[in-house]
């Protein structure tokens, strides 16, 4: 089973991942196992302060480094409790490394996961120092908050567990999977609108419809995300 544990404070926000879907029928299959730790928990004040202002000036709050540092040592304690031996921490930050497949295959291979929520403008420098083994952005954009990007992440990843998906298959063929777009998909009716379904489908040859799809994502890759294809070739 894999362990994740989210440093986030608004945990209520993680219903959408263990209820629904995917996700949620993968959690019920005692595939993973997910805990939130709120920062407010670990607060030594009455009024469970989590920020302040920064040093040096600037708009916005910081996430203090107490509350931060005391959440994420829980989370590596149970972690260690539950017999994890291989764990990682990672703060999704839009200074990290640019979420791919590939590297959500080589965060998967994890037995743990602490995964930190960013909120307001940021985290006091000296977690991700002491604290944090890799950041991870999934896209050049601002946020309200590191609630979405770890759902993201969390999502990729649990779709890759044994038993997650029903057909493995339909894992294996999606887009980026392989290095390319998906092909087009086609179901019922046959005909819709006058557009008909393209006869290769419909003949039951299976290496024919091989060609037809590989040859549909390569193209639609080219046209559509040619820097997939650069990507590719460097690579081989």
């Amino acid at each position: 089973m894999k362990r994740f544990d989210v440093i986030t404070l608004f945990p209520e926000m993680f219903s959408a991942l263990t209820q629904s879907g995917v996700t949620g029928r993968a959690e019920d299959r005692g595939i993973y196992d997910l805990v939130c730790w709120n920062p407010r928990e670990f607060a030594d004040d009455p009024r469970r302060t989590v920020d302040d202002r920064p040093y040096g000036g600037g708009a916005g709050m910081v996430l203090m480094p107490d509350p931060l540092v005391k959440a994420i040592d829980s989370a590596k304690k149970r972690q260690a409790g539950s017999g994890v031996r291989n764990s990682t921490t990672i703060y999704l930050s839009p200074q990290g490394r640019l979420l791919t497949q590939q590297l959500v295959e080589e965060i998967s291979t994890y037995d743990g996961l602490i995964l930190l929520s960013g909120r307001y403008e940021g985290v006091d420098e000296r977690v991700i120092e002491t604290r944090v083994n890799q950041e991870v952005s999934i896209g050049d954009y601002v946020l309200s908050g590191g609630e979405l990007p770890v759902m993201v992440l969390l999502d990729a990843i649990i779709r890759l567990l044994p038993g997650a998906v029903n057909h493995f298959d339909s894992v294996v063929d999606e887009s980026h999977s392989s290095g390319t777009l998906e092909y087009p998909q086609y179901t019922r009716p046959e005909i819709f609108e006058g557009h008909r379904v393209p006869e290769v489908l419909l003949g039951g040859h299976h290496a024919q419809i091989k060609q037809w799809r590989n040859k549909q994502a390569l193209e639609r890759t080219r046209l559509r995300r040619p820097d997939l294809l650069k990507t590719k070739n460097s690579d081989s």
